[in-house]
């Protein structure tokens, strides 16, 4: 399967257009080119935010939910038709394994559209609060549910379907009008689902703008503009204090969600193969590059050797290489940046006094692309910068906990607070430690909390607010109340 080079184009006010100039889009397994994107300038984004001003303004869109339901479907469906044009994108542009477009990286995030639909068909956009009366004047009073109007939907290259359509589809089904800004690492991706809205759905033109540029201070014009409403941000911890530093000169809405140093803990019950096993597989999975990953594995001090040797044994069985070779479970990292980054953390746990029990480097035989081979960092106390700052790669940090309490303090001792795992036999210890971890959405014992209904985001400074389910839906909207003298 090979994605063949081309142009991609910026979608706005309804039209597919070149920007500014362009910049290319490379093959992170291959480090070719893959052809040229769009990159847009200061105009060409002002004209897209105008857009979406006008589009939820002067049109009927934010105030009919038939309409935009149809659409939505409309989107899946024709997301759908081309599913095989996307997965050849997905694969040669994100280095994401092909296996994993048939899940999180292409075929959920396209089936969730439907979630999206449903929900707005069925949502109760306005309650009755009862009669009242209010300093004494009889009142009927009425909660109304609203788009709060133009969002700016900025999104990273780790996942950019999964991120792109988890803003879009609730963002449209609540009645918002949408600039997305795409990551300059992934512009094929995000220009394809702009192309097919152009070309196969009834979205009105300025509902929906799609934005790429290798110029990071478009982003930030995006934030400060004051037509925007709404700033929905996923990325890296550093990146959302900025964002949020841009946004408070017109105090409009942040929603972000950020990085994670998530734990995985294994109590002194739990059946130890199978906790260290998984946890060493789950990083590797694309490289390691998710901010939602338990990166730290956290296991009893009297087996701390034990699961060091298991997890180093699970990693070297992972299949590294070719993205497109369904075999493989960890392809490259997303560029040469990011794969000297990693390196760099990898050479760090070595003067903090640490020792790499597997990996450690470039994969033998692997001269071309951006790989770094699955790695397990053990000898090091949570106080080292390995195991407190966010890699983003296959990289996993073990640590020895003395008892349930210590594991939890460890697992708390850290500024993020996106995701974690319990591992453990009696239901009462894990509930004990469930309650006391400060994350967002926490695994037990294998469970899956990844899907459409469920909200997730983080505690701390892995972000603002949840992305989808309910919650994530309602981060969209107003909240207006009418109260009606009887």
């Amino acid at each position: 399967m090979a994605a063949r080079p081309r142009s991609t184009a910026l979608l706005i006010d309804g039209d597919l257009r070149g920007g500014a100039g362009t910049f290319p889009t490379i093959n992170p397994a291959t480090e070719d080119a893959l052809g040229q994107a769009a990159d847009a300038g200061a105009q060409d984004l002002d004209d897209a935010v105008a857009a979406a001003r006008r589009a939820f303004d002067d049109t009927e869109w934010c105030r009919d939910v038939e309409l935009r339901v149809h659409c939505l479907r409309q989107l899946r469906t024709a997301l759908a038709a081309e599913i095989d044009t996307l997965r050849a994108v997905t694969v040669a542009e994100v280095g994401a394994p092909i296996t994993g477009t048939y899940g999180p990286h292409l075929q959920g995030p396209v089936d969730d559209l439907e979630y999206a639909a449903e929900l707005a068909e069925g949502y109760g956009w306005r309650q009755r609060l009862g009669a009242a009366a209010p300093l004494g004047v009889p009142t009927r009073r009425t909660v109304v549910r609203e788009p709060y109007g133009v969002v700016a939907a900025i999104t990273p290259w780790n996942f950019p379907h999964q991120l792109n359509l988890a803003k879009l589809g609730p963002a449209l089904a609540a009645g918002n009008t949408v600039v997305l800004k795409a990551a300059p690492e992934t512009p094929w991706c995000a220009a394809e689902v702009g192309r097919i809205i152009a070309e196969r759905t009834d979205i009105p033109a300025g509902v929906v703008n799609v934005v790429t540029s290798a110029d990071h201070r478009i982003g930030a014009q995006l934030v400060e503009d004051p037509r925007v409403d709404l700033v929905s941000f996923t990325g890296s911890t550093a990146t959302g204090r900025a964002v949020m530093a841009a946004a408070s000169g017109t105090v409009k809405k942040v929603f972000l969600e950020l990085g994670g140093k998530s734990a995985s803990i294994v109590l002194d019950d739990a059946d130890l193969s199978r906790a260290a096993a998984a946890a060493a597989v789950g990083v590797a999975r694309h490289a390691g590059q998710g901010c939602a990953f338990t990166t730290r594995l956290v296991v009893p001090r009297s087996r701390y050797d034990e699961a060091v040797e298991i997890a180093a044994d699970a990693m070297a069985r992972v299949v590294v290489g070719d993205p497109a070779d369904p075999a493989t479970m960890c392809g490259p990292l997303i560029s040469a940046r990011q794969r000297d980054r990693v390196q760099g953390y990898l050479d760090l746990a070595i003067a903090e006094g640490g020792r790499l029990a597997c990996g450690g480097g470039p994969p033998p035989g692997l001269t071309t692309g951006y790989y770094i081979a699955p790695t397990v960092v053990a000898g090091l106390t949570n106080d080292a910068r390995v195991a407190r700052e966010e890699i983003f790669g296959p990289v996993l940090v073990v640590l020895a906990h003395d008892g349930d309490a210590d594991a939890v303090r460890i697992a708390n001792d850290s500024s993020y607070g996106l995701s974690g795992a319990v591992h453990g036999i009696d239901p009462q210890r894990v509930a004990w430690v469930v309650s006391r971890l400060r994350t967002g959405t926490i695994s037990v014992n294998g469970g899956v909390w990844y899907s459409a209904d469920a909200p997730f985001g983080g505690y701390k400074q892995s972000g603002l607010g949840r992305e989808m389910g309910v919650a994530g839906f309602e981060e969209y909207l107003e909240i207006k109340l009418v109260a009606e003298a009887e």
